[in-house]
């Protein structure tokens, strides 16, 4: 983690600056979902011990508040834990109640504006460019391109042309084998979900969910490596 990024991380807030300077470092985020709360829970924290810093829980997944509850007392330091499918004003205040750190949306849902105007983070899911336009003006952190695999890597680098400035999450399958050209497009991360935990969320094995996380750290790594070698040229 940098200096830099060091100064605006503190244990018990994230601010939108700090998230999106955060995610921009990371280029991942886990994203669980299942159908038993506690097992998202061993789920999202072992894709953290694997150096995952940001995994959001669904809120589809059964017993997500305690979940976000669980997490976020045993995350390691420099690890938040956010919540998916965050769709209403109540939704926020529950999870903001539960210790979530950010807010998922997968659409323009009320939770955008509602998230905003209490200081916390929110990607906001988008997919044309009004939305993803309408998305930055409610007042989202960055814009959760989803579902990502409708256009690729294509789309992406087209829908940037016109809004350079809005930082973009590629999620929605997106795989080991997808990851970095949503990278060379210029998402800013890539959001994780079966591809990652497969059946964990549900009461899977977490052995392949280790194996996996650190093959995407360490394609995230290699990535950055490459730009840094690029930049030198």
């Amino acid at each position: 983690m940098t200096d830099e990024l060091n100064k605006i991380l503190t244990p018990e807030a994230l601010t939108p600056e700090a998230l999106l300077a955060g995610i921009r470092e990371a280029r991942l985020v886990a994203i669980v979902r299942g159908t038993d709360g506690g097992a998202a829970a061993k789920a999202a924290l072992a894709v953290m011990e694997e150096g995952f810093r940001y995994v959001e829980i669904a809120l589809t997944t059964p017993d997500a508040l305690a979940a976000i509850r669980e997490v976020r007392a045993a995350a390691p330091a420099g690890c938040f834990v956010g919540a998916g499918t965050v769709l209403t004003a109540q939704d926020v205040e529950q999870v903001d109640a539960a210790g979530g750190q950010f807010m998922v949306t997968p659409a323009l849902a009320e939770s955008i504006e509602v998230s905003a105007a209490r200081g916390i983070p929110v990607l906001a899911g988008a997919m044309t460019p009004t939305e993803a336009y309408e998305a930055m003006t409610r007042g989202a952190t960055a814009v959760k391109l989803f579902p990502a695999s409708t256009g690729g890597p294509r789309y992406l680098k087209a829908l940037r042309d016109p809004f350079p400035g809005i930082p973009f999450i590629a999620v929605g399958g997106v795989g080991l084998d997808e990851a970095t050209g949503y990278w060379q497009a210029g998402a800013v991360a890539v959001g994780l979900g079966s591809p990652l935990f497969g059946d964990a969320g549900s009461g899977g094995d977490l052995s392949p969910v280790r194996e996996r996380a650190r093959g995407f750290m360490a394609l995230a790594a290699e990535f950055d490596r490459r730009i840094a070698a690029e930049s030198l040229r």
